[in-house]
Formats: structure tokens, C-alpha cells, sequence
């Protein structure tokens, strides 16, 4: 090439660098706009019920339930995004409420632990209310997202106890060789029976998050007696069946398989954190439960199907792996729950499949008591509101529980509800 043409090209090479810097830029776009998606519409939850005085009532009074919920613009539409803030996260400025830690003995040994939190102001309605408060898994009260909802409901005239779930706090030992599981009620049930003794006239909010709402509503459907004085159960984000989810948490479309290693990894490190007791003295010792436990299959674990197999089944006796899924779900129990339930979940939770959803819907448009809300965002758990890039302190979840436990307690003081009953 001779310097003319050398220098005829010189000019174009400016142009042919911001071409690409123009491709880069829109290609990154481009990647935002699906991953993000930018361009997918707010809107207010679908809602499932059966034409009912109590669910007018619900509609008039819970405007959280009919207008639109509109996440963070830049981030708030992916459910990964909300799912993973939430979990790394958990909150916005996460308040610090001061709560007494109670302690309940099992009668297998174990020492079950909750906090109790007292309301920050009266109710509404003048009357005592305790939401009773189960976590998702291996959660406790000491997650952020637990204190800042909790902080709101004392706020609101709610005295609060949530569930310590067996093993997960690192600061509090085992007593026996078992360990909180997806579906066993023990723990919850003492929690609810001190609680019915310290407060006898109180009224019970009945909430669970996650693998929480299973327990809680298996708690609920197990016993009629577990409803007495029960006003009404909220449950967000469960599966209903661990027996038809374990197939899709192996599935790697929306990244479940990896969302289900994160856990299964979390799970195997608090599980270790207990091994002496759990898994031997040292000397061999193991408990009875565990004699024939392959423990090498413990820590080559990839999935929480594989641990529930090794070790969380075991715990109460169950022979099969789809023998503790069928057991230990909730979507047997449902049928018999007859306090008035609002069943929570986002259709873009990367967690639970939707093929899972036509539970609650079925359920919802067969009984009175129930109504089910289906998001378009929220991922699990997230809910996170906010205009453009920083989100609120409270999520949409937050207020749409105080707001449907209030509008059921003005339900049921209400002249109209008592004749209905």
C-alpha cells in the first residue's frame, strides 16, 4: 500500500471505532432489555377467589391487592435480580426491633427457640393480635428481611413471634440429634401453644415465607384444634409440593439447578456446623436414625433432593425420598383449613415452578376462605418497590400482610360476619 492510500484510510479508522463502540453500547442494551425486561409491563396481582362477602370486603379494603405493584424501573423486573437482592440483601436500612428469646424443650430433647416481640403501638381494632411467624429455609429471626417486616407489624399493632428454625442459628447448639426440615410442624406448634398461654385472649396471625408457608399451613390443615383462635393465615412464596417440585429443581431452564446447588451448598454447611452431634462424637457414635447414612454422599451433594435423601428424611423415620415429599407438603392439608388464607406468589420466582401454581388456583376458586395472588414480578421473596434504582425500605410483601390482617380483623368484628359465619 502506498502512503496515498495509507492516508485515504486514516479518516475511515475513527468512523470504524465508533461503529463498534455504537454495536457494544446497543448490544449491552439489547442484553438489559431481555435480562432485565425493561420492556415487560406493571400491573396489579391476578387475583383467584370465589364471590364471597368476606372477599368483597378484602377487595374494598386492601388496595394493595388491586392496584398495580410497580418494582425498581431499572432492575425490579427480573426475578433474578429481586431474588438474589433478597437473599444477599434481604432489606433496605434494616431496623434492629428488641425482642425476649423464649425457649421450648421438645419432647426428643431438642430445644426449640423463637423471639418475642411486643407491639409498638395499639391495634386498629383495640383487640390483642400475634402474628406467629414462620421463616423460609434455614431462617431465623435475625434475617434482615424478618426484622424489617417485623418492625413494621410491631408499628402496626401486631405483637410478633417468629420460629428459630431448629439448627439454623450458629448460636444456638443442638440439644438432640434432629434438625429443622421442610415440612415437620414440631417446632411451630410449641411456638404456638407458649404463645396461646402467655396471651391467652389473644388473636393469631397465622404467616409463612417460603418454606415456612408449607409448615404453616400443613400446621394449620393437620388439626382442626390448630385453627382455634387463629383469625386468619397468610403463606408467600411456597411450592405446595416438594413431591412435584423436586423434578423441576433439577431442571436448569430460569437457573433453578443452580439456585438449588446455592442452597443445597448452605445447607451442607449447617449441617456440618453440627457435626459432632448430628454425624458422630468422633469415636463412631452416630444416632440411630443415621446408622446407615453414607456420609460421603453428604458432602458430594449438589442438590437438596440429595440431602434430604442422606439425612433429612431420616430424621423422622420415612423410608423414601417421595414418601417425606408426599408426607411432609402441605397440599394434602389445604382442603381442611377454614380460617381465611391469602396464598402469595411472584410468576417470575425463579424458585417455584409454575406448573406448582395451579394448587393455590384450584384451591382458591373452590373454597371461600382462600384467595390466591399472583404477581408478575417479585421473584422470591423480593417484592422490592422503588422508582427507578434504590428501593424502599418496605416491600410490597411487607405492607400486604398487616394490610390483609387488618382488613380481616375489621372482617370479623363487623355485624355482617358474624351472621355469615
Amino acid at each position: 500500500m502506498d502512503v496515498h492510500s495509507v492516508s485515504a484510510a486514516m479518516p475511515e479508522m475513527p468512523a470504524m471505532v465508533d461503529g463498534v463502540k455504537l454495536a457494544a453500547v446497543a448490544a449491552v442494551l439489547y442484553v438489559m432489555v431481555r435480562c432485565l425486561n425493561l420492556k415487560s409491563p406493571t400491573a396489579s396481582p391476578d387475583l383467584f377467589f370465589q364471590d364471597s362477602p368476606l372477599a368483597r370486603h378484602l377487595l374494598k379494603s386492601c388496595p394493595l391487592l388491586t392496584k398495580e405493584y410497580v418494582p425498581p424501573l431499572l432492575w425490579g423486573k427480573s426475578g433474578h435480580v429481586q431474588t438474589v437482592l433478597y437473599g444477599k440483601m434481604g432489606r433496605v436500612s434494616c431496623p434492629q426491633p428488641h425482642g425476649l428469646r423464649k425457649t421450648v424443650l421438645m419432647p426428643d430433647g431438642s430445644s426449640s427457640t423463637f423471639d418475642l416481640f411486643e407491639a409498638l403501638a395499639p391495634h386498629s381494632t383495640g383487640e390483642d393480635f400475634t402474628m406467629v411467624i414462620c421463616p423460609g429455609i434455614a431462617n431465623h429471626s435475625e434475617k434482615t428481611y424478618i426484622r424489617t417486616f417485623v418492625d413494621h407489624a410491631q408499628r402496626s399493632g401486631y405483637r410478633c413471634a417468629v420460629l428459630n428454625h431448629l439448627g439454623a442459628l450458629a448460636s444456638i447448639k443442638l440439644t438432640a440429634p434432629r434438625m429443622f426440615t421442610y415440612g415437620c410442624t414440631w417446632e411451630y406448634g410449641a411456638m404456638v401453644r407458649r404463645v396461646r398461654k402467655l396471651y391467652p385472649n389473644t388473636k393469631l396471625v397465622v404467616v409463612g415465607f417460603s418454606m415456612g408457608g408449607n409448615i404453616v399451613c400443613k400446621f394449620l390443615g393437620e388439626d382442626r384444634e390448630n385453627q382455634e383462635g387463629v383469625a386468619c393465615c397468610i403463606s408467600v412464596g411456597q411450592g405446595y409440593s416438594a413431591l412435584i417440585a423436586s423434578p423441576t429443581f433439577l431442571q436448569w431452564d430460569n437457573f433453578r439447578r443452580f439456585y438449588n446447588f446455592m442452597m443445597a451448598d448452605n445447607m451442607k454447611r449447617i449441617i456440618l456446623s453440627h457435626k459432632e452431634l448430628l454425624l458422630g462424637d468422633g469415636n463412631g457414635k452416630r444416632p440411630s436414625c443415621l446408622q446407615e447414612m453414607d456420609f460421603n454422599r453428604l458432602y458430594t451433594a449438589t442438590s437438596l433432593m440429595q440431602i434430604d435423601d442422606v439425612i433429612m428424611r431420616k430424621f423422622h423415620g420415612y423410608s423414601t425420598l417421595q414418601d417425606y415429599y408426599e408426607k411432609e407438603s402441605c397440599a394434602p392439608f389445604l382442603q381442611n383449613i377454614k380460617v381465611p388464607m391469602l396464598l402469595v406468589n411472584a410468576l417470575d420466582d425463579p424458585i417455584v415452578h409454575s406448573s406448582l401454581l395451579v394448587i393455590p388456583r384450584t384451591l382458591a376458586e373452590k373454597k371461600e376462605n382462600v384467595m390466591f395472588a399472583l404477581t408478575l414480578h417479585g421473584g422470591h421473596l423480593g417484592y422490592f418497590e422503588g422508582a427507578v434504582l434504590l428501593p424502599e425500605p418496605l416491600t410490597w410483601m411487607d405492607k400486604l400482610i398487616v394490610e390483609y390482617a387488618n382488613a380481616v380483623a375489621q372482617w370479623s368484628k363487623a355485624p355482617c360476619a358474624a351472621s355469615d359465619k
